[in-house]
């Protein structure tokens, strides 16, 4: 027994001594692998400063169908939102007096006919005579002038007669331009007068009609980019400013955006943009270094002992082509490093 005892005492001596000369050793350090992706450094840039502001949908000329002469409204063959070409018969106007006038016109033309006739028969008769010795030259001339005036008469009865009818043949309204019927507000059998609009249709391509203060219009110039919201016009996407009206109205400067898809049965919707306002400093990072996770956004960024980490950051939105602006989360002089699968594997 006392040789078992001593035999377990001496082993767990020296299992203690070896356990104890590897606490007093020296810890192993674990390898670390340096950071792989493309590293950007954050700093401030000038970007230009965006207002969102409201545009509405608009023609960029307007025609208005006009009636020519004045009379009653006896057919108007359009509504709102109709397509019309040009030179299409959209409503009929009717003067009562001018069809009597033309009327009274022609029974004169049919006196002044009958004139013509008789002069030109006694013209006849005065030249059997003359030529038989009868009657002096002078007689003759009087004939001739008289069948002349006859017939200069019977002329202006048929040109007057033709205008009355003309005037008549404008109570046809036509559609000045090819294009959508906008409003068309006045109702048949009313009384309009010569150059009342019956109905305005679009004209021109069709635009996002933007109007600021003087104070933030004086900075839009033709060419810079607006970005159009996605939920008030889908499909539309960036656009470009395409005129800017130099004469303001009450304070406000008016503009034309370009985009392409906008059909004339959306004329008068209000859509909301994005308009650049002037310029500021800002952090900008591009976009394929923020990732999105339950709604937080994250960037990875690198320490200068080269410890990877993720910081969640604010955005406040694009900053141009594939670039975001910083809130919150970064720094100046932060380098921040791009997913693997955005950079294609590459360091820098």
């Amino acid at each position: 027994m006392k040789k078992s005892s001593a035999l377990f005492a001496a082993l767990a001596i020296a299992v203690l001594a070896s356990g104890l000369s590897a606490c007093g050793g020296e810890p192993e350090v674990a390898a670390t692998a340096p950071a792989r992706g493309e590293r950007f450094t954050v700093a401030e840039q000038t970007i230009d400063a965006v207002k969102p502001a409201s545009a509405v949908v608009a023609s960029r000329d307007l025609a208005e169908a006009r009636a020519r002469i004045p009379g009653t409204l006896v057919r108007l063959n359009v509504r709102e939102g109709d397509v019309v070409r040009q030179g299409q018969v959209i409503g009929v106007v009717v003067d009562a007096r001018v069809g009597m006038e033309t009327a009274a016109l022609g029974a004169q033309v049919a006196a002044v006919e009958a004139e013509a006739v008789r002069a030109r028969a006694d013209l006849s008769r005065v030249q059997t005579l003359f030529d038989r010795g009868f009657y002096a030259q002078a007689r003759l001339d009087q004939a001739r002038a008289g069948s002349q005036a006859a017939d200069a008469q019977v002329r202006a009865a048929r040109a007057q007669r033709s205008a009355s009818a003309e005037t008549g043949a404008q109570g046809s309204i036509v559609a000045p331009a090819s294009g959508r019927v906008l409003t068309a507000d006045v109702p048949a059998g009313s009384v309009v007068s010569a150059g009342q609009s019956v109905a305005t249709i679009t004209a021109g391509p069709l635009v996002l009609r933007l109007e600021l203060p003087e104070a933030q219009g004086r900075n839009l110039r033709v060419g810079q980019t607006v970005i159009v919201s996605a939920g008030d016009l889908p499909g539309a996407g960036v656009a470009t400013i395409a005129q800017v009206y130099p004469a303001s109205t009450a304070g406000r400067t008016t503009a034309d955006i370009s985009v392409t898809g906008l059909t004339s049965d959306r004329v008068g919707q209000r859509v909301t943009v994005q308009v650049p306002v002037g310029q500021r400093r800002a952090l900008v990072v591009p976009r394929r270094v923020v990732s999105t996770r339950y709604g937080i956004d994250f960037v990875r960024t690198v320490d200068r002992a080269g410890r990877v980490s993720e910081a969640p950051v604010q955005l406040a939105g694009p900053a141009g082509e594939d670039r975001v602006e910083v809130l919150s989360g970064l720094a100046a002089g932060d380098v921040v490093l791009a997913p693997e699968s955005a950079s294609g594997g590459r360091a820098r």
